[in-house]
């Protein structure tokens, strides 16, 4: 995910007024430009604004076999492209650098079908595809340029005693400057429609689903009273991307074609899971009645009763959900969860490490079981959750509580030095490039030259440094 922009402001406080005329006309262009910047790196950072990352190994499955045709279909390697959830309740995902395409928790909540959901995919494949990201900045550029422009006229005015003329040139320059930049945003929206229509009918893919979301975003459009008015846009209206769609799609061959039962039980189950996992208790239990017997159902109110506390409901919908599927490995992981966070780790481990074997190391599975391990403070599970975690984030290096854990077990065996390196891994990934650095200067103090492990915690003290220094410079 990229970084958000430096806000620009910080950069007011360096400029020094030499004059009494300087002095007037300044800070107005100032707050003009920042303006019109400030709006360009919002439009561009939207990954900066979302929430956390919601984790969980079955959803990650699901959305890797639901999309890998579509990816084929674009001419991408699936080995390379990622799809992750955020916690975020609106109907929303994107793309900001990188083959990984971010879902808003919110969309796949009010996603009906996992059509809809592959509607999207395709979409936020053609703006990988399509370089849509790396020519953000090209479009930007050009509005900065137009914005410049105008603010270098109109303060020659304002300089020769034009003030109202100054400030008309000006306000026309920032509105063009956002109109030529927001028809730039509209044009890669539609060619990014254009192409995941191609990458659908390629993978055969039915585009009902597609439709059916745009007009859930058009409904929602009229609800909330979004503007009808395309020059004030990022995205073409929504009417006029389901007509064009439309028209592709209903001669496709697939557009009849129902999504294969097995996976859309299986995407009923994770939005089930989700909503229970993001949602008030009382939300979810209003979704999901005790009158509704269905596998979903039992998944999303054991969710609602553990975040409850409700323990002993929780389980009982546990139970119900391994009767049906006794050695389902996500269940499992389920009840493990369950155990662990109500102080019970023991009870945890046996359903955990079922859940590991029947997933073949599934990482995210595999450090709840080295957290159970160690929360148990039975040292005689310490060589297990070593060999665990350390499986763990080799698979997997982008999980902090893991390497949490990993430090936790190191730390207790004696080994201050890997407890220290593994904490810098912590550090380094969560961005505190400090406490990286600090912790992987222990790490060398202690580890034996050339090995593996000291050359990691070279890597990282040497990355540290230089992004404090680049932080320092800035």
């Amino acid at each position: 995910m990229d970084r958000p922009l430096s806000p620009p402001r910080q950069l007011a406080g360096q400029l020094k007024p030499h004059h009494a005329r300087e002095a007037t006309v300044a800070p107005w262009l100032i707050g003009r430009l920042l303006a019109v910047l400030a709006l360009l790196s919002l439009l561009a950072a939207q990954p900066a604004l979302a929430q956390s990352v919601l984790r969980d190994a079955e959803t990650e499955a699901l959305m890797r076999d639901a999309s890998v045709p579509i990816i084929r279909a674009a001419g991408l390697d699936e080995r390379n492209v990622q799809m992750l959830v955020i916690n975020d309740p609106s109907l929303n995902a994107f793309v900001a650098g990188g083959q990984i395409v971010w879902f808003h928790s919110g969309l796949i909540a009010e996603a009906d079908d996992l059509n809809q959901v592959q509607g999207v995919m395709a979409h936020e494949l053609g703006h990988i595809e399509g370089g849509h990201i790396v020519r953000f900045a090209d479009g930007a550029r050009e509005a900065t340029g137009i914005q410049l422009v105008s603010l270098l006229l109109g303060a020659a005015a304002m300089a020769a005693g034009g003030g109202e003329a100054g400030m008309g040139i000006m306000a026309a320059g920032q509105q063009a400057a956002m109109g030529r930049f927001l028809t730039f945003t509209r044009t890669q929206e539609s060619s990014a429609d254009a192409a995941g229509a191609r990458y659908l009918k390629a993978a055969g893919i039915s585009g009902k689903g597609s439709i059916a979301f745009f007009q859930k975003l058009q409904n929602l459009e009229y609800r909330l009273y979004v503007p009808q008015d395309t020059y004030v846009r990022t995205h073409p209206l929504s009417r006029d991307r389901i007509s064009a769609l439309t028209a592709l799609y209903e001669n496709d061959p697939a557009w009849n074609k129902p999504t294969d039962p097995a996976l859309e039980a299986r995407f009923q189950r994770v939005r089930a899971k989700l909503i229970g996992f993001v949602s008030e208790p009382e939300k979810t239990l209003k979704l999901y009645p005790p009158s509704d017997q269905s596998l979903p159902a039992h998944y999303a109110r054991a969710y609602a009763y553990h975040k409850s506390a409700f323990t002993e409901k929780a389980l009982a919908e546990v139970d119900t959900l391994l009767k049906a599927a006794p050695h389902d490995p996500y269940f499992l992981e389920l009840q493990g969860q369950v155990m662990l966070e109500s102080g019970k780790p023991a009870d945890a481990i046996p359903p955990l490490r079922e859940a590991v074997q029947r997933t073949n190391g599934e990482p995210l599975i595999a450090a709840m079981l080295g957290h159970a391990l160690v929360a148990t403070e039975d040292d005689s599970h310490l060589d297990e959750a070593e060999r665990v975690l350390r499986n763990t984030v080799a698979r997997d290096r982008q999980n902090p509580f893991a390497w949490y854990s990993l430090g936790v077990v190191y730390q207790r065996k004696g080994d201050t030095a890997r407890a220290a390196l593994a904490t810098a891994e912590r550090y380094s990934m969560e961005g505190q490039d400090a406490l990286a650095l600090r912790h992987a200067d222990v790490a060398l103090a202690g580890i034996q030259p050339n090995s593996p492990d000291y050359l990691r915690a070279q890597d990282i003290a040497m990355a540290s440094r230089a992004s404090m220094e680049r932080t320092r410079k800035k």
